[in-house]
């Protein structure tokens, strides 16, 4: 995947937009100091060029009842002949499980890191064992509790 290349002023609308997602386009057209019809033309560009992927309110977990997030290292068995049927099978399943928010192709020990957001350990604990460790694919787990979240963003530095 080549990177696309933008100028100042669609980095500037990318920062802007990741900053409050709901302006409207006559408010970010005057905080990066382009007309209305300018401004719009290049987050429609930014839009179908698939930088701007999509827009979200972004929802506090614990406020929904969701206060346990927690990391789990997945291993899956291996299997000789080129055969992925099981690995894409695990990933079909994985988009369909919602405690996991966000899943991982890794390298090291393990082949998937998964991000996991639950109301507690007693539903940590069926996710893990009644549905995790029940796929066929699965081996082994390693789960990490999150104590205290340090950083959490959406936004990149776009800059």
């Amino acid at each position: 995947m080549s990177e696309i290349e933008l100028d100042r002023i669609d980095h500037r609308i990318l920062a802007e937009l990741q900053r409050d997602g709901r302006l409207s386009n006559q408010e970010l057209a005057e905080r990066v100091a382009l007309t209305p019809s300018p401004c719009l033309r290049r987050v429609r560009r930014l839009e179908r060029m698939g930088v701007i992927r999509q827009y979200v309110a972004l929802v506090d977990p614990a406020k929904v009842g969701l206060g346990l997030s927690a990391y789990i290292e997945v291993r899956l068995q291996k299997h000789s002949g080129g055969d992925h049927r099981p690995i894409e099978d695990f990933a079909r399943h994985v988009e369909l499980w919602p405690e996991v928010v966000a899943c991982y192709a890794t390298t090291g020990d393990m082949d998937y890191l998964m991000r996991i957001q639950v109301r507690d350990l007693a539903h940590f604990s069926r996710f893990a064992m009644d549905t995790l460790m029940q796929h066929p694919a699965v081996v082994d787990m390693h789960s990490s509790f999150v104590l205290k979240t340090i950083k959490e963003t959406t936004a990149f530095d776009v800059t």
